[in-house]
């Protein structure tokens, strides 16, 4: 992309929403230490000190915020006009130091207390070297309890009466049954009289 696009998009062609982000200024040494912050979004009701231009030094309360062009007014700083009259003169707002937070918004405050909390604890952050020792303590301290419980433990064991354990019923195999195939009876056939060999030895 080509520079001159990019530079339109951040400052010409861009939405309110990032410009109003671009009307920042620092903050003064107290309320950085306090807030722990660098810079901060200006808003009607901050008190400002004047920087750099033909107005510097110059103390006063934000007038009017104007984010097409990232400038602010303040009340006492003016022009007077050829045909009579005054005007406002309009700062850019990188040209300015805060010195007072207008502190009326909640959701501003609890911004700004929140990064304070950050920073707060970073520098309360324990080396590592504290934290390695306790745990090595800690470790200490859970190996003794061990030890003093086990013999406690073996005691109490060997006083209480020794049931004798029933022994586990052995499982009596049972063989499959095996089916005796059936033989059938063979028939018996009469015998006849013999009474007709006799008959033919009277006849011989």
């Amino acid at each position: 992309m080509k520079p001159t696009k990019i530079r339109n998009r951040q400052l010409y062609q861009a939405p309110y929403h990032v410009l109003s982000k671009q009307l920042g200024s620092h903050l003064s040494k107290d309320l950085r230490q306090k807030y722990g912050t660098r810079s901060i979004r200006v808003t009607i009701g901050d008190t400002v000190r004047v920087l750099r231009g033909e107005f510097k030094g110059v103390d006063g309360k934000v007038k009017e915020v104007n984010t097409l062009k990232n400038a602010v007014t303040i009340e006492g700083i003016k022009k007077e006009k050829l045909k009579g009259g005054q005007f406002d003169v309009y700062i850019h707002s990188s040209n300015l130091l805060v010195t007072e937070l207008n502190t009326s918004d909640k959701w501003r405050t609890q911004k700004l207390e929140g990064t304070k909390s950050k920073v707060s604890k970073k520098k309360e952050a324990k080396p590592k070297e504290e934290i390695k020792l306790k745990e090595e303590i800690k470790l200490k301290e859970e190996i003794k309890l061990k030890e003093e419980t086990k013999p406690k433990e073996v005691e109490e064991k060997q006083k209480a009466p020794q049931k004798a354990e029933p022994k586990p019923k052995q499982e009596s195999k049972s063989k499959p049954a095996t089916k005796t195939p059936k033989v059938p009876k063979a028939k018996t056939v009469p015998k006849k009289p013999k009474k007709e060999s006799k008959e033919k030895k009277g006849e011989k």
